[in-house]
């Protein structure tokens, strides 16, 4: 075995494990309660996420049940929830309705299949490529999502709606003064649901959501042929499936990994969540990915740490809307409203937007935070706002580099000296050609590279470029000082632009 190894193994273990939460009956008891709030808050969604993708909710119910749980067992990020999420089923959203459910549940699979080979060729390690600044904007562009997917529910509803929320909120922020114990969001939703029971208030409730499953999921095989025209109809689809789904989770356990101060398998994240969206889809799931908003739920309101909580997260809404579907019913929407709202306060960096923050911080890095909140909230799509921040900080970094090249000029004995220091790429060997006075220069002419790196095939034809001037003039050029790397890759590439 090798030290690498040994190594990836202690760095990825976690802490606290599962034995050691089950012998535990503090640690347990939290890990439960914590899965039995989850569990509550995933019921709406699910339903919601169903509408959107046009099948019947209990698609997104068994969806979220199946996730949940093989992904406790599959997922590299302990406590991180995977269920039926709105980034997935806006990118899904088109199928259903255009070529019926069996091609629906196909693109689904394909989709799992995808994250499995992404997994294996090791997408995860692009994260090291996500900016901070890009990782603030998409947990502040997630929070906003959050909040305001509460919206209809507080729009256009009985007034009594308003006085429960509050209530709601109010037993969050006290409870956890008073003990830790018990999750606040489970006491909320209970106080909530057993004051419109007590008093009979009218209000929305998850049963007005929409109508729960009474049976187990069975195997669903998608009747479709198995030819390329269907591939050709449903790749594209599973391909921006596979997309969004790895980087919201990938994402998510990145910020779980902040919050709990531990590190995670991103590679078996990966292709975990392929397995798991694999087997969604063969249950007659809507597969999915990790919820921002149940995952908050799950680590920071109820302190869970361990794989428990996400299974027991996804058994308790099997049960809760399979067996006790007709109590789950009676529960109102303020109640989870209320548990969604702090959720959304919580999960947002305020302190980013602090005027010490901004005014302390470069310009170029709020600018990339703020367009990707912009990217994500004007296309809805996760995938899309992170993509685009990672341009607009990569475009912003390449040209504060590209301003980095100095080319010093001395003239000794009839010889002209050039001292470049910087690196040498594309956005800054552009330029290079301009900084030599080829016309003035004596017959000999020496550029030293010492200080410098050339990493690109730009850099290799603008040094052919200033070689090609100066032969023009008749005059003699001498490149000196590359390191290695830079000789190596001159010399395959030299000569090869005209």
């Amino acid at each position: 075995m090798s030290a690498t190894t040994v190594d990836d193994r202690a760095r990825y273990r976690a802490n606290p494990t599962v034995l050691q939460a089950l012998k535990s009956p503090r640690m347990l008891t939290r890990e439960v309660l914590a899965g039995l709030v989850v569990g509550l808050a995933l019921i709406p969604e699910a339903i919601a996420f169903s509408v959107i993708a046009g099948v019947d909710p209990k698609v997104g119910l068994f969806s979220s049940f199946i996730m949940a749980v093989s992904i406790a067992f599959l997922g590299g990020r302990p406590a991180m929830v995977t269920a039926a999420t709105g980034a997935v089923a806006l990118v899904i959203a088109p199928v259903a309705p255009t070529y019926g459910l069996d091609y629906f549940i196909a693109t689904v699979i394909l989709a799992g299949i995808f994250q499995v080979v992404l997994g294996v060729l090791g997408v995860a390690k692009l994260m090291r490529f996500i900016p901070r600044s890009v990782m603030v904007g998409f947990v502040n562009a997630l929070a906003i999502f959050v909040f305001s997917s509460q919206f209809p529910q507080l729009i256009d509803v009985p007034w009594l709606v308003y006085p429960l929320v509050a209530l709601g909120i109010v037993v969050m922020i006290v409870m956890p003064r008073i003990t830790k114990v018990v999750p606040a969001p489970l006491v909320s939703v209970i106080i909530v649901t057993a004051v419109v029971l007590a008093f009979a208030i009218a209000v929305p409730t998850v049963g007005d959501q929409g109508e729960l499953p009474r049976s187990l999921p069975s195997l669903f095989i998608p009747n479709v042929p198995l030819t390329w025209e269907t591939f050709g109809i449903i790749a594209p689809f599973a391909l921006g499936v596979a997309l969004v789904g790895l980087m919201e989770s990938l994402l998510t356990a990145k910020l779980v990994d902040e919050i709990t101060d531990t590190h995670s398998n991103k590679s078996r994240e990966a292709w975990g969540q392929g397995v798991a969206t694999v087997l969604s889809g063969v249950f007659g799931g809507m597969g999915g990915c990790a919820v921002i908003g149940q995952t908050m739920i799950n680590v920071k309101a109820s302190g869970a740490r361990t794989r428990i909580s996400t299974f027991c997260a996804g058994v308790f809404l099997f049960v809760l809307v399979v067996v006790f579907g007709d109590f789950v019913g009676t529960i109102p929407m303020a109640a989870l409203t209320a548990v969604m709202i702090m959720v959304a306060i919580g999960a947002f960096d305020w302190h980013s937007v602090r005027p010490s923050t901004l005014k302390r911080m470069p310009k170029s890095e709020t600018f990339v935070m703020v367009a990707t909140v912009v990217l994500v909230l004007l296309t809805h799509n996760l995938a899309v706002g992170v993509v685009g921040g990672v341009l607009v900080a990569s475009v912003l970094f390449v040209r504060r580099v590209a301003h980095f090249v100095s080319v010093t000029r001395t003239e000794v004995y009839g010889v002209a000296r050039y001292v470049v220091d910087g690196e040498l790429f594309f956005a800054s060997s552009n330029d290079l050609t301009t900084l030599f006075s080829y016309s003035d220069d004596p017959a000999s002419v020496v550029i030293d590279l010492s200080g410098s790196h050339v990493w690109d095939a730009s850099t290799v034809a603008a040094l052919d470029a200033i070689e090609t001037k100066y032969a023009t003039l008749g005059k003699s050029v001498e490149i000196v000082g590359m390191n290695e790397s830079s000789e190596r890759m001159r010399g395959r590439l030299t000569g090869g632009f005209e």
